[in-house]
């Protein structure tokens, strides 16, 4: 009976631990415990990645090609970074970049009336060509002076250009702007002292570096373009007036020249013709001489009617004797005929008329 009750009593015991154990054991099953714990490890290990590859990734800045990048700490600008590419920073909100942009800007300044040296108006409207230059200390003095707005800095640049255009255009006159001879323009000096006036204030007041300065545009009012229409009527008359004289001048020379030049050319030909009939001269002469010389009698039979073709013409009308020279020669005949010279000698021809188409 004991035994039963003691083997009864130990399978409750047994039946009683069994019972507590798997009890324990499902507890802890139920718990996930030692299942779960590597899991979150692992995601903490992932969440935690993810934050640092956030910060690293939040760390570094782009730098575009044609601006600059201004880091500030606390909004305090801290450095500037100008070579293109990636640049370090610390993530935000310690530091943050703030682009700055270097390429060209324009504006205009509107039309200005100023006076000219002369005491004319003048309505001129100037554009101006800007940058920021790529120098980290200029960044930064355009950064704080403008607030990195070019919009603020293009108004304060205009504001600069129209001081400047009121004492640049009183060292120049009316007609060195406005001209018609091409030479007397000093348009291109004009724009330089501009350049040079605007980009020294703009410089010192804001970091900027001015490229260029044109006019667009150069208008007259109604009293200035009545004066300077008088005035290059007068230039005008004047020039005309210069060119008239001159040409003028040149006339009279060029006709002194040509009747010098004819006077030369005329004593000249009056040399040549002399020296040409003073040749010809000699020359008759020695064929006259060598033709007297071989026959001295029909030498002056020709030469006496060389005479008569030299006297007698169609308008003439002589009465000559026909015994005297140069008729001798019609009623004697040619030398050496004996009988007409006897007749000749012994008698006297009486006088003869003769007309200019008989010889």
């Amino acid at each position: 009976m004991n035994v039963g009750l003691f083997h009864a009593h130990g399978d409750a015991h047994s039946h009683h631990h069994g019972h507590g154990h798997g009890h324990g054991h499902g507890g802890e099953q139920g718990t996930g415990a030692p299942v779960n714990r590597p899991r979150f490890a692992l995601r903490a290990a992932l969440a935690l990645a993810c934050v640092i590859v956030a910060l690293v990734v939040a760390s570094f800045v782009q730098v575009r090609e044609g601006e600059a990048d201004v880091i500030t700490r606390f909004g305090d600008p801290v450095r500037v970074v100008l070579a293109p590419g990636l640049a370090w920073r610390l993530p935000a909100p310690i530091e943050a970049a703030l682009p700055v942009d270097l390429r060209l800007h324009t504006t205009s300044s509107g039309l200005q009336d100023v006076g000219t040296r002369d005491g004319l108006r003048i309505i001129v409207q100037a554009y101006v060509a800007w940058r920021v230059p790529a120098n980290a200390g200029d960044v930064g003095r355009f950064v704080r002076a403008v607030r990195n707005e070019p919009d603020e800095a293009a108004r304060q640049i205009r504001s600069l250009v129209g001081s400047a255009l009121q004492t640049t255009s009183a060292g120049f006159d009316l007609a060195s702007l406005v001209n018609t001879d091409p030479s007397q323009v000093r348009i291109g000096e004009f724009e330089e002292a501009l350049r040079r006036q605007v980009d020294a204030q703009a410089y010192a007041a804001y970091g900027v570096h001015v490229v260029q300065v044109g006019l667009e545009r150069l208008t007259l009012p109604t009293v200035t373009l009545s004066a300077t229409v008088d005035r290059m009527r007068a230039e005008r008359e004047t020039v005309a007036a210069q060119r008239t004289a001159e040409g003028l001048r040149e006339a009279a020379q060029i006709r002194s020249d040509a009747d010098r030049d004819a006077r030369v050319l005329i004593a000249d030909a009056n040399v040549k013709a002399a020296g040409i009939e003073a040749q010809s001269r000699k020359d008759a002469a020695a064929i006259y001489g060598k033709s007297y010389a071989a026959d001295p009698q029909l030498y002056t039979m020709l030469r006496s009617l060389d005479t008569l073709g030299s006297v007698v013409n169609q308008n003439t009308n002589l009465i000559l004797r026909t015994d005297a020279a140069p008729f001798r020669a019609l009623v004697q005949g040619p030398p050496g005929m004996s009988g007409n010279a006897g007749a000749g000698a012994g008698t006297a021809a009486p006088p003869t008329r003769t007309h200019g188409q008989g010889r």
